[in-house]
């Protein structure tokens, strides 16, 4: 029920939001200040995505728990959608999630809500194994394997 008040309520926002500031600074300005928040807001996107994706790598390669990278990730992402649809509702939710303050908050406040049953991380097989004496040791042979030559000619309309 509360979807469909959102849905509901956030074009409402959005038509009574331009009719206000149209009325107030005309049709143009209007329009120019949607656009130019959907160009900033790209561009902020982009250069905070990369950012988050940059933590979500080095999350993985020091083997620490990547959910608050995927998080930012998550909402970067959602804010991107949210300051490309036009409105200023839109627009204003969409800059505040670019605030890495903002985000750490609601990362916070959803953590504090949502209760993580399990978490496995890695593993071959999916099942805990203990490691040995000297720690897991995986042991095997391994043979050089050279491409083989073609024998055939390739056809006339190839380039090689």
């Amino acid at each position: 029920m509360w979807l469909f008040a959102l849905f509901l309520a956030v074009p409402l926002i959005e038509i009574a939001l331009f009719i206000q500031i149209g009325g107030l600074i005309g049709l143009w300005p209007t329009l120019a200040i949607v656009i130019l928040t959907a160009v900033l807001g790209t561009s902020l996107v982009r250069s905070q995505g990369a950012r988050a994706m940059l933590q979500l790598r080095r999350s993985f390669d020091e083997l620490r728990d990547p959910s608050e990278p995927l998080a930012n990730g998550a909402m970067i992402l959602f804010s991107g959608a949210l300051l490309l649809t036009p409105g200023f509702f839109t627009d204003a939710c969409g800059l505040l999630l670019l605030i890495p303050a903002v985000r750490t908050a609601i990362y916070w406040h959803l953590r504090a809500r949502v209760q993580v049953q399990s978490f496995r991380y890695g593993g071959p097989t999916g099942q805990d194994r203990a490691p040995g004496p000297e720690g897991e040791v995986i042991e095997g042979d391994y043979e050089e394997i050279s491409a083989p030559r073609p024998t055939h000619r390739p056809p006339g309309w190839t380039k090689h």
